[in-house]
């Protein structure tokens, strides 16, 4: 199989490009190969896309396959890439991305892109969350949470320091914790001049991320339930870079630098070995 490709990231959130009309049979066999990154090109997903550049503004179907080959409902990041990469293509200055959580309409400007995310859910049934209240500020693990959905689930705790904690010790038992019911990202985030720092373990990537837009708005959405913040426009900053997040009782907003990395072309082969030619 013969393919070309294009890796694009937003603040070190990376991924793979295809568009979907090159033949790829097994969609999860293929990402759990491309996305590894000792033996294929290395990225937190692949991003099957389809664009129908004759739509005003253009229109783009997005699907996310992660790196432990399962679908994702929607990324941020993920959608800014998506945006960027359309509107390169269409010659359009926004542009229309259809995901598993909806359409969400995003606006390109220098440097990268702003996507509406819809608004943040935190009822028991729309993360989900087991149980008939919504769990704020409850103890899973060894840390208070707050489950809140922002396309995708979420478990936000709210600490002194983030890079005090031991993510990859921490995260997995909130991660996999049975009150979480279909999984969850778990997100954590301490106040920092002006905003709020992040890291975040990403369901599916099962690790850290340089960033994560769904838990940039879920830590805005939280803190604002929280009283946390008192504005609407709230800056948050994973490892990776810096985002904007804007969020209400409706809709939220998230905007931050998009950048192409290369293109090449991919031959997989029947064995599943990877040749790359960027």
């Amino acid at each position: 199989m013969n393919l070309s490709f294009e890796k694009y990231h937003g603040t070190g959130n990376d991924f793979v490009i295809v568009n979907p009309d090159a033949c790829v049979p097994h969609r999860s066999r293929f990402a759990r190969r491309v996305c590894d990154r000792t033996d294929g090109i290395g990225a937190d997903g692949v991003l099957f896309l389809a664009l129908e550049p004759e739509f005003r503004p253009p229109r783009v179907i997005m699907t996310l396959v992660q790196p432990d080959g399962s679908t994702a409902e929607m990324c941020g990041n993920g959608a800014r890439c998506a945006a960027v990469w359309a509107a390169e293509r269409a010659n359009a200055d926004e542009v229309m991305i259809d995901t598993l959580a909806g359409t969400r309409h995003a606006k390109i400007h220098d440097g990268g892109a702003t996507i509406e995310m819809g608004a943040p859910e935190f009822g028991p049934n729309d993360v989900p969350v087991a149980g008939d209240e919504p769990l704020i500020e409850t103890r899973v693990g060894d840390y208070d949470v707050t489950a809140v959905n922002t396309g995708v689930p979420h478990a936000v705790a709210f600490v002194d320091d983030v890079t005090a904690v031991n993510l990859e010790r921490d995260a997995p038992p909130i991660r996999h914790a049975d009150v979480f019911p279909e999984g969850a990202n778990v997100t954590f985030a301490s106040p920092c001049d002006g905003g709020f720092d992040q890291r975040t373990f990403e369901r599916g990537v099962e690790g850290e991320t340089q960033s994560c837009g769904t838990g940039a708005v879920a830590i805005a959405a939280a803190a604002r339930r929280l009283g946390l913040t008192d504005g609407e426009n709230v800056s948050v900053s994973p490892p990776g870079g810096d985002l904007e997040v804007t969020v209400d009782d409706r809709n939220a907003t998230l905007t931050g630098p998009v950048e192409r990395e290369f293109g090449g072309d991919l031959r997989v082969s029947n064995a599943g070995r990877l040749d790359l030619e960027a």
